[in-house]
């Protein structure tokens, strides 16, 4: 039985593996909440990276080497495009005061919303690809519009009370003031009649985590439409796009201490931008062909890393 284009058994396994891995971090690795320094950071997401980069393994067995190729191509795309919601989740855990030992939890199980949300989006996307392929020409032009865009403005600061969706969830749900530990939410009694039933609140952590997946879904305007602009397989899109995730978010406490040294990162992702929807377009439509897969990733990689090692050149004194 096939669903999107390949056997169901694929898509259940790595979704097999996800869980396990979101399972083995939350019930073995931080069972209890606590503060994630930079080194314990920067191994955790070595163990996410590995299995991301190890997964590709599986798909060049079952696919093929360019497939393989083309799927560590969108997971670096997506880890790279993702490093500006590192920021936006820094200010929304700011906002909330959530101490560091309690942001762990609220990433982690964001990232099933995030397997919901991004699944739509690809599904959706591919019905449209399928249906109208000139759809592509429409994505790669605006990343070659959001890449100049990026490249020409200055960096604005986000304000997560004027959030509108901050505003609607506080209308809408009782919330508590403090933080209840790890907790999204909590059994208290009613403020106006403390001998009622205790009534069930939301906490501050809560709130963070469903801004936090809010913050996703504008990112992912950006980054689905980067991956599909690589290839338009569904499996690889959105297997790429999760591994990818799960990686950047367990490096969150080590980049959100640095992120005043990529100073030169802007100007490499707005190129990568820029190379990825310029390929399309002068490639298809102008009856050039397709580029390599391999050349492809090569070529990204290089951008990326040009931007990180000249960040860290230019700012090694701070």
């Amino acid at each position: 039985m096939d669903f999107l284009g390949q056997p169901l058994w694929m898509w259940l396994g790595y979704l097999s593996f996800v869980f396990i891995l979101l399972a083995f971090d939350l019930g073995v690795l931080n069972r209890k909440s606590h503060k994630i320094d930079i080194p314990e950071s920067i191994r955790l997401s070595l163990f996410y990276i590995f299995m991301g980069v190890a997964f590709s393994a599986f798909i060049w067995w079952r696919m093929g080497m360019d497939s393989a190729v083309l799927y560590l191509t969108g997971y670096v795309v997506e880890e790279s495009l993702s490093l500006d919601n590192i920021f936006v989740m820094a200010l929304i855990f700011g906002y909330f005061g959530i101490p560091q030992q309690f942001q762990h939890r609220a990433l982690v199980w964001g990232i099933l919303g995030v397997i919901v949300l991004r699944g739509v989006m690809v599904a959706a996307g591919t019905a449209i690809v399928d249906q109208f392929h000139w759809v592509l020409y429409v994505f790669a032009a605006f990343l070659v519009f959001t890449g100049i865009k990026m490249l020409l403005s200055k960096h604005d600061n986000y304000d997560v009370s004027k959030n509108p969706i901050l505003h609607f969830l506080r209308r809408r749900l009782p919330v508590t003031e403090e933080l209840h530990g790890d907790r999204f939410f909590v059994r208290l009694p009613a403020p106006e009649d403390e001998t009622s039933r205790p009534k069930l609140f939301a906490t501050p952590l809560f709130l963070a985590l469903v801004m936090i997946e809010f913050a996703d879904v504008i990112f992912a305007v950006d980054s689905v439409p980067a991956i599909f602009s690589i290839t338009t397989d569904p499996y690889l899109v959105f297997t790429s796009n999760i591994s990818a995730v799960l990686g950047l978010r367990a490096l969150y406490f080590a980049l959100s201490a640095m992120l005043e040294r990529f100073v030169l990162l802007k100007y490499a992702l707005s190129s990568v931008l820029i190379f990825i929807g310029g390929k399309i377009l002068v490639g298809e439509m102008l009856g050039m062909g397709k580029m390599p897969p391999l050349w492809s990733l090569a070529i990204t990689l290089a951008i990326l890393a040009t931007g990180v090692i000249g960040s860290l050149a230019v700012t090694r004194k701070r």
